[in-house]
């Protein structure tokens, strides 16, 4: 008998660690893929802001970055709660909602918050978000990279050399959290340099709060784009307009964004450097986007 129990807890132990390494090993995709149908972008775009608010999310913004296409940004107590308990936790107090024209169909898709949750480095993985979400939207496949495990994107940088998540850019500094949440918001609404507030969110018991941003620019400014820069990397048959809009990071009296080389790869990891439709096409745009913002916010 005593044997018995003794090879059932060793079991038992096994089960557990062959399970544990099997998750480890699982492989996490920026993007969702919840539905691909026919019809119009506004039809299915209010369709999904009403099963999203039916699921307890609220919407905070909607952002059509070119014709044919819609995000629609969302947060939830959920969000903002695992948001308040990481470090720079209000670039994931939010997820991202794409309604796309591709060919005949419309795509609807959003970003996978366990994936968002690990290559933010926060405390939980949203497993509960990415739940909602499913019920919500539906859920058919992960796309847009050939996937990472939760430590490889943990500790991602898309090549030697350049930006992990702790290395942003720091584009002002006030006197103050309340200080700088009020130019920035204020400023961000003037569209100063091509640049549009699409969503504010305070992440609550912190001094820290995140803005979307829509980046609008032609001629020498172009390289900012949404539009130029989505037009030569989101080429796939299943499109990751989810990936806008772009995050300005209010964390108490500093004004930060994840510098571009980072923030576009995220969503992209499998982006060759070099050929058509790689980063070498897109290359001016990390310092564009930069200065863009850093002119738009500064003090």
């Amino acid at each position: 008998m005593v044997r018995m129990t003794i090879k059932r807890v060793m079991l038992s132990a096994l089960f557990l660690i062959v399970g544990a390494a099997q998750a480890d090993d699982v492989k996490l995709k920026p993007f969702v893929l919840a539905s691909k149908s026919e019809g119009t972008v506004v039809e299915k775009s209010a369709q999904v802001k009403t099963a999203l608010t039916t699921a307890g999310f609220t919407v905070v913004g909607e952002y059509a970055p070119y014709t044919g296409a819609n995000v629609i940004v969302v947060t939830s107590d959920d969000l903002k709660k695992n948001a308040a308990a990481s470090d720079a936790g209000g670039y994931g107090a939010v997820q991202r909602v794409s309604v796309t024209e591709a060919g005949k169909d419309v795509q609807v898709s959003y970003t996978n918050p366990v994936y968002m949750s690990h290559v933010y480095r926060m405390e939980g993985d949203l497993a509960g978000v990415s739940a909602a979400l499913e019920k919500a939207l539906g859920r058919v496949e992960e796309f847009g990279a050939q996937g990472m495990t939760a430590k490889q994107a943990r500790k991602y940088h898309y090549t030697i050399g350049m930006e992990y998540f702790d290395e942003p850019s720091r584009l002002a500094t006030y006197g103050s959290y309340e200080e700088a949440v009020q130019a920035v918001d204020a400023k961000l609404a003037n569209n100063k340099n091509g640049v549009t507030k699409v969503y504010r969110v305070d992440i609550p018991g912190k001094q820290e709060s995140v803005f979307g941003v829509g980046l609008k620019g032609s001629g020498d400014n172009k390289s900012m784009d949404d539009q130029f820069i989505m037009s030569e990397i989101d080429f796939r048959d299943l499109k990751s307009t989810a990936h806008l809009p772009y995050e300005v990071l209010v964390s108490g009296k500093n004004v930060y964004a994840l510098y571009a080389r980072f923030r576009i790869a995220i969503n992209f990891p499998d982006l060759s450097m070099m050929g058509k439709n790689s980063f070498m096409n897109i290359m001016r745009a990390p310092e564009a986007i930069r200065k863009t913002l850093e002119s738009t916010v500064e003090k």
